[in-house]
């Protein structure tokens, strides 16, 4: 998957609006969208907000509220769907739960629009405060992907050679806070066993349209920092699936072979006392060689 494949400009997008179906999806809240939003767009806030579990049952739900949801924003199989937030930096990824989502359920076209709808107003492009009317439709039969892991998959990957990467905030992954949502919506602060860490926002950079995703060698150089190379299997995760979300995006554009997502991640990790977690401050291994006492 490349770079152009997935993320496109907003000049591309209503380039794309006049040349095939096109069902552009804003998951801001409500009251955002009916400040002012792309024409056309129809109004999913449940792509961010929902809260997965990764038992069998919980994926069901998952997959059976989505289905209905993006049938009924007009998706059939037959239309790109465009997926946006206001801004990459500030929607905690949620532009992205999108992507991650059509792409678990197999639906072969799907784009998010890079710099969000601040990149679109910046971009001197038209907006509009009319409500959408969305011609529903039925959400296809599809085969799903691998890319959705269980906190079962998760357990048997402690302690071996897959990279368990943390994209959390800073405050949560030292312990400090279990959640965007306050210090204390989850029951337990920490972090899984072995975890590397890397902030979401690392995977974004300034423009003149604000924010947008880093180019495939600018992503593969942050991962090198935490020693994560493109061939490694990477399971992600964060509070809620919406930040690895798109941490997901950049490792897949970036040109990653392996990478999947704990959906349920941490909201439902902390929340099962019986699993393991790190907790503390995390402590640097010292590189300092030990020095070499001459004998007397």
């Amino acid at each position: 998957m490349s770079i152009d494949a997935t993320l496109i400009a907003p000049a591309q997008l209503q380039a794309l609006q006049s040349s095939e179906p096109v069902v552009v999806i804003d998951t801001r809240d409500a009251e955002t969208y009916a400040a002012g939003h792309i024409p056309g767009a129809v109004n999913l806030r449940e792509v961010f907000t929902y809260l997965a579990t990764s038992t069998p049952e919980g994926l069901d739900a998952l997959k059976a509220t989505f289905a209905a949801a993006l049938g009924a924003a007009g998706l059939s199989g037959k239309e790109t769907a465009v997926f946006y937030e206001d801004a990459m930096n500030s929607g905690y990824g949620q532009s992205c739960r999108g992507y991650y989502l059509l792409t678990w359920l197999g639906y072969p076209k799907i784009k998010v629009l890079n710099g969000g709808f601040s990149a679109w107003k910046a971009s001197g492009l038209p907006v509009s405060t009319e409500a959408a009317t969305p011609t529903p439709a039925t959400f296809p039969e599809l085969v799903g992907t691998d890319v959705m892991l269980t906190q079962a998959d998760v357990q048997a990957a402690l302690g071996t050679d897959t990279v368990l990467l943390d994209v959390r905030d800073v405050d949560e992954w030292i312990g400090d806070s279990s959640s965007p949502y306050g210090k204390d919506f989850a029951p337990r602060k920490g972090r899984l066993p072995g975890a590397k860490w890397v902030e979401w926002y690392r995977f974004m950079k300034p423009s003149a349209q604000g924010p947008v995703f880093k180019t495939p060698d600018e992503v593969k150089a942050e991962c090198a920092t935490a020693g994560i190379a493109p061939d490694d299997t990477v399971y992600l995760y964060c509070f809620k699936g919406a930040r690895a979300s798109n941490t997901f995006l950049a490792l897949k554009q970036a040109g990653f072979s392996d990478v999947r997502m704990y959906f349920g991640s941490w909201n439902e990790w902390s929340r099962d006392e019986s699993l393991p977690i790190e907790t503390g401050l995390p402590v640097a291994k010292s590189s300092k060689k030990p020095s070499l006492a001459l004998a007397a």
